[in-house]
C-alpha cells in the first residue's frame, strides 16, 4: 500500500490527510474502546465468584492493612473465590499475594497511565487497559463482592461507582465491605450528617455496605449475603 503523505497548506505547513484525521478522531477511538471490551470479556470469561479488592497502592508491606488484605484474600481464595485487583502495589499486591500463596486465582486489571504501574508479581491472570471506565466495567461485571480498604481518589471512585450502580439497580446487588472502622468513620459520619439529613440518600442506602476490621469477618458477610438472596 502506498504511503500517504501530508499535503501542505498555502503557507507551506503540513496538513493532516483524511486518513490521519480518522486515526486521531473520537470515531477511531471507539474501535479501540470496543477492542478493550472484547479482550476484557474474553480474558476474564473463566473467572468465577470474583471478589474485588480496592485500596491504596501506597500501603507499605509492613502496614496492618496490608496484612489484613493478605489474610482476607487468602481466606477467600481457599473458599474458591477469585481475587481481583487493579494489579498494582500496596493493598492490591497484598490481596494478589494472599490468593497466590494458596494457589488461588489471582487476577490483575492493570491500567496503562503516564505514571507507569508495573503489575505486582503475584498476578496469574493479567489484563491491561488504557481506559479507566472499561476497566471499571470489568470490575463490576466480575464482582461477586467488593472489599474496600483505605485509599485515595481512585479507591473512592471505585467505591462510589459500585454503590451508585447497586443503588440504581444497574448491577445485581453485591456485598460491599469497607475495611478499617477508624479510617471510614469520618466519611460515614459525613454521609449521615449531610446526605441523609438533607434527603440526598435514604437510610436504606447506608445499609448497602458493612464496615469491619477483622479479615476473618469478610467471608461470613459474603456467605450470609448470598444465603439471604436464595431465600
Amino acid at each position: 500500500m502506498a504511503k500517504i503523505k501530508n499535503k501542505k497548506t498555502a503557507d507551506n505547513k503540513p496538513r493532516t490527510t483524511f486518513k490521519d484525521e480518522f486515526i486521531c478522531t473520537d470515531t477511531w477511538r471507539v474501535f479501540r474502546i470496543m477492542s478493550e471490551f472484547v479482550d476484557g470479556f474474553e480474558e476474564l470469561s473463566s473467572v468465577k465468584r470474583g471478589v474485588c479488592f480496592f485500596g491504596s497502592k501506597n500501603t507499605p508491606n509492613d502496614h496492618p492493612y496490608y496484612n489484613t488484605a493478605f489474610s482476607a484474600a487468602q481466606i477467600l481464595a481457599k473458599k474458591g473465590y477469585s481475587i481481583i485487583t487493579g494489579a498494582g502495589g500496596g493493598i492490591m499486591e497484598a490481596a494478589n499475594k494472599g490468593a497466590y500463596s494458596v494457589g488461588g486465582t489471582s487476577v490483575g486489571l492493570n491500567i496503562l497511565i503516564p505514571q507507569k504501574q508495573i503489575p505486582n508479581p503475584y498476578v496469574n491472570c493479567l489484563v491491561e487497559f488504557r481506559y479507566f471506565f472499561v476497566r471499571k466495567v470489568m470490575f463490576s461485571k466480575h464482582s461477586y463482592a467488593s472489599v474496600v480498604f483505605p485509599g485515595g481518589f481512585g479507591t473512592l471512585d471505585e467505591l462510589f461507582e459500585t454503590l451508585a450502580l447497586v443503588q440504581n439497580y444497574r448491577i445485581e446487588p453485591v456485598p460491599i465491605i469497607l475495611v478499617g472502622k477508624g479510617y471510614w468513620k469520618g466519611l460515614v459520619d459525613w454521609l449521615k450528617e449531610q446526605l441523609l439529613k438533607n434527603k440526598k440518600i435514604s437510610k436504606k442506602d447506608l445499609e448497602l455496605f458493612k464496615i469491619v476490621d477483622d479479615p476473618k469477618s469478610i467471608y461470613p458477610i459474603i456467605k450470609k449475603f448470598y444465603s439471604k438472596q436464595k431465600t
